[in-house]
C-alpha cells in the first residue's frame, strides 16, 4: 500500500469516527466511556496522520 493510499484509508477512518462519536453523544443510551474510547481511537489516527504527512 503506498503512503498516499494509507493516508487515505486513515483519514476515512478519522472522518467515519468523527461522525460515529458525534451520533453516540446524542444518544442516550451510548455510556460516557464509550464516547471517551471513540475520540482517544479517533486522537490516534488524527496523530498517525500528522507523523505520516510531517515525513
Amino acid at each position: 500500500m503506498s503512503l498516499s493510499s494509507h493516508l487515505e484509508e486513515l483519514k476515512k477512518k478519522h472522518e467515519s469516527l468523527s461522525a460515529a462519536v458525534e451520533h453516540a453523544q446524542r444518544s442516550p443510551g451510548i455510556s460516557q466511556s464509550e464516547i471517551t474510547q471513540m475520540k482517544k481511537q479517533k486522537l490516534r489516527l488524527k496523530e498517525e496522520i500528522t507523523r505520516l504527512t510531517m515525513h
